[in-house]
């Protein structure tokens, strides 16, 4: 077949060094924020492994069908969102119907123009400093950590900095490698209850979403907005940054469809790679660029094997001190935080709109029971538009 023809060894190894990256990398935000909006270990497990699925189902979908290294990624910046909201009042379910509401969100985009302009209309400062200020409070947890449980977590950021000092992607896999050993040797799991011939796949625990108009503005606004600027838009820069003529709309209309299948089982949505797109979009996986979609496609089939992990994931992880596990996760966004920060106040005529967005957004409060992440973005857009009528 001329498709398997097109195979190379560069973009095998490429397409399975990215799984292996964006998994190790971002699993413990997926699992943070799914256990702050109140999931069981079960309800996490579950979310985990459609979270998972999604992302393999969507790399291989868009890739065999556009030709080019279009990798899909979880919302790593929604699943940081989550972890930094409170719970809602109606728990899991509730955060379940926002999860579907934002999948709807992105479906819609996909398919009516109209909301994609009004999306694209927000100030790429605001929108960055809605990331920034989303991502910030989980970035404190590292040195929270160092605080609290100085032995446990100082190996992980010797490690992560290790990594970066090597290779800016090895710092998270390091990252991961040392909380495994300092699982191993630092954490009583004595009576955890663990077994060592419990079952891969999750005891899977379906949820009734709950859908209100305050998680639908709270939540699912924000997070779809946090998923559009963290994520797909820096996805499709690189895929154009190397050359590949990108549709944008059919593309987010299939991220649209896979997240919303995966979302009524308590998985966060899915978007276009950025940073693992990177490496499968580049020279690194083939010469020819007509081919390296076989990495892509490749990387899928990997987060389809990856998914059947999801519960001996899941548990390991809960059985960590929640300050531990956090901190891996914050170590995780520090690169994210930066680049929003730095983007949000690169100009000079505009400071005080995103800062206001960043602060309100950072604060955590609430008003009329609609989250900082929606006033922040409504206040912001407003004292941007202020200042460019003045001048």
């Amino acid at each position: 077949m001329p498709m398997i023809r097109q195979i190379s060894p560069s973009a095998i190894y490429m397409g399975l060094l990215a799984a292996f990256v964006g998994y190790s990398a971002s699993f413990a935000i997926v699992l943070a924020g799914l256990t702050s909006m109140g999931a069981t270990e079960a309800q996490a497990a579950t979310g985990l492994f459609f979270a998972t699925l999604g992302m393999g189902w969507g790399s291989i979908w868009l890739a065999a069908s556009t030709r080019m290294p279009a990798a899909v990624a979880w919302s790593t910046p929604g699943a940081a969102f989550l972890a930094a909201t409170a719970a809602l009042p109606g728990g899991f379910a509730e955060a379940v119907g926002a999860m579907i509401g934002c999948a709807v969100l992105i479906l819609l985009t996909g398919l009516v123009p109209a909301l994609g302009r009004v999306v694209a209309a927000i100030p790429k400062p605001i929108a960055n400093a809605l990331l920034a200020g989303v991502l910030f409070n989980l970035c404190l947890a590292p040195a929270l950590a160092l605080g609290s449980i100085p032995l446990l977590v100082l190996p992980v950021m010797v490690a992560w900095l290790g990594g970066l000092m090597w290779n800016r992607l090895a710092a998270m896999p390091l990252a991961v490698l040392a909380f495994g050993v300092v699982m191993a040797l630092g954490v009583d799991m004595s009576g955890s209850g663990v077994d060592p011939e419990m079952p891969w796949l999750p005891d899977f625990a379906p949820v009734t979403p709950v859908f209100t108009l305050s998680s639908m503005v709270s939540i699912a606004l924000p997070l779809f907005l946090v998923t559009m600027a963290g994520q797909n838009i820096p996805g499709f820069a690189v895929l154009e940054l190397n050359g590949y003529a990108v549709e944008r709309r059919p593309l987010i209309r299939k991220t649209g469809i896979v997240s919303l299948v995966i979302s009524a089982f308590g998985a966060v949505p899915v978007n276009m790679s950025a940073i693992t797109a990177a490496m499968m979009a580049g020279e690194d996986a083939g010469r020819d660029p007509a081919n390296r979609y076989w990495a892509a496609i490749t990387s899928g089939v990997a987060y389809l094997l990856l998914a059947l992990a999801a519960a001996v994931v899941a548990t390991l992880a809960s059985l960590a001190p929640v300050a531990l596990i956090t901190a891996v996760a914050g170590l995780a966004l520090i690169p994210a935080f930066v680049a929003s920060a730095s983007a949000a106040f690169g100009e000079q005529s505009q400071l005080e709109a995103p800062a206001l967005t960043f602060l309100i957004v950072a604060s955590g409060m609430e008003l009329f029971a609609v989250s900082g992440a929606f006033w922040g973005v409504v206040v912001g857009s407003a004292i941007w538009a202020a200042k460019a009528l003045a001048r």
